[in-house]
């Protein structure tokens, strides 16, 4: 049985006076202690959540308007810049650092009366799918404590896991979301680039950022989504939201979908038991009356590839900003600017900002600029232009979210190829700037893995609907 109902239902309990939101944010703090051991919690914001919770239910008790989310506790991943608690991205380098303002999706959601109760771990800077690359501690997967929950928004998803609080917020640059999501059995949802803003949350590669929620169900992922969602004057990449109110899905009829199978997802290299879990999905929505068909997406294949080389560029350029002279770590005892730079960067990075900054430099360089950063932008139109015709015939496109489930701690690390693999099927999404959800599809030898839906931009509100149904079946 869950510890939480569903996000609308928490709000109407706290609203109606079943519960308060005091009683709500206790709940998700004495959870977050007595859960200690998954390490999924880097810091809780304990004193300004309770006393934001009184806030909530004076307004209540005055009869006063308190919100859709009212007393409702999430938990952010720590790249939100959040009040209450240090916002570190999980990075020595910013070890300290107390936010000076709130992230857009922090206080929007707050507007509406829910409550931050804590800031989950992630790998540094959002740099990995397993949750080692954080500076302080690996989180353990929910299923299996000597495996990981993914990444990089791993410390978000197996929170929700833990049901430490109704929902947690991440960010997706390449699949940090849908790839914790798979592997922890959530929720995990990859908006349309630009439907949610970006403001207040520490960049990796901006032309590939996506914020979005990690939930129990598709339907609390629309909730928030529709909280969350819309212009906003501080991220100039923002886009019009195309569908009204994200919460109210649409009654989808499963046989009147055209669901195309991503071949080349479906290939070598999948683990036996996760293709098994996709090809049940499949054959349900067979049944179903749903026309499946399978489609070779040919450029998919070099999506890895096209994704290490433009998000290291835009890593290099968005890390050149912690140099130790404005905020967060600065060597001591250095004897001129340029030492402090370099002796700060040096002991204030993990390895692997420092290999992602290296590689974006590099393809960034004057005599590497043409041959890999400019083929790797031709190459990722040649990947939007073959979704945008793929899209054509079917309505969505399914398939793995990731090649296997969850695999044991310090099994990658050492080997940074085959880390980076683990995100092979999810980067195209991001590369296109399509939706795309990741939907639990069971279990293979006791440990989550997912199916993965994507569908064209600005198909936000179909996109769910869908996967609400798929959920249903699965």
């Amino acid at each position: 049985m869950s510890i939480w109902k569903s996000i609308e239902e928490e709000a109407k309990d706290v609203a109606t006076g079943k519960t308060t939101a005091v009683a709500n944010v206790e709940k998700s703090l004495k959870l977050i202690d007595e859960k200690q051991e998954y390490k999924a919690i880097i810091a809780t914001t304990r004193d300004r959540a309770l006393a934001r919770a009184k806030e909530v239910d004076q307004k209540i008790a005055k009869g006063a308007p308190v919100g859709r989310l009212a007393g409702v506790p999430f938990i952010a991943k720590d790249n939100f810049l959040v009040f209450g608690a240090d916002t570190t991205a999980a990075s020595n380098i910013l070890k300290g650092f107390d936010a000076p303002y709130q992230a857009t999706a922090i206080e929007k959601l707050e507007s509406e009366g829910a409550i931050c109760v804590a800031k989950a771990n992630l790998d540094a800077f959002a740099h990995g799918s397993s949750t080692e690359n954080s500076d302080y501690f690996t989180t353990l997967n929910p299923y299996d404590k000597s495996r990981v929950p993914g990444g990089s928004s791993g410390g978000s998803a197996a929170a929700v896991a833990l049901e430490l609080s109704p929902f947690a917020l991440g960010t997706d640059t390449g699949g940090s979301i849908r790839l914790p999501a798979s592997f922890c059995g959530v929720v995990g949802y990859k908006p349309t680039y630009g439907l949610v803003s970006r403001n207040g949350v520490i960049a990796m590669g901006s032309s590939l950022d996506v914020i979005g929620p990690l939930t129990r169900t598709v339907e609390d992922a629309g909730f928030v989504t529709e909280l969350i969602a819309g212009k906003d004057e501080l991220d100039s990449t923002m886009i019009d939201r195309a569908e009204k109110d994200y919460s109210q899905l649409d009654k989808v009829s499963l046989g009147s979908l055209n669901i195309g199978i991503v071949k080349e997802h479906m290939g070598g290299g999948l683990d036996p038991g996760v293709k098994t879990n996709v090809q049940r999905v499949i054959s349900s929505l067979k049944k179903a009356g749903a026309n499946v068909e399978e489609i070779s997406l040919p450029s998919s294949k070099y999506g890895l590839a096209v994704y290490y080389i433009l998000c290291p560029a835009e890593v290099s350029s968005n890390l050149s900003r912690y140099d130790g002279q404005r905020y967060g770590y600065s060597q001591e005892g250095v004897n001129n600017l340029e030492e402090s730079y370099a002796k700060s960067r040096s002991h204030g990075f993990g390895d692997e900002a420092k290999r992602r900054i290296m590689i974006g430099t590099y393809v960034l360089s004057s005599g590497y600029y043409d041959a890999y950063y400019q083929k790797a932008q031709l190459v990722r139109t040649k990947i939007i232009n073959e979704l945008s015709s793929a899209f054509k015939k079917f309505d969505v496109l399914l398939g793995p979210t990731a090649p296997m489930n969850a695999f044991k701690i310090g099994e990658n690390i050492d080997d940074p190829l085959k880390m980076y693999l683990t995100d092979v099927i999810t980067v195209s999404a991001n590369l296109a700037g399509s939706p795309a959800i990741s939907v639990p599809a069971g279990l293979v030898e006791g440990l989550p893995s997912g199916v993965q839906i994507m569908a064209p931009q600005n198909k936000d509100k179909f996109l769910l609907s869908v996967a609400k149904r798929i959920e249903e079946i699965v």
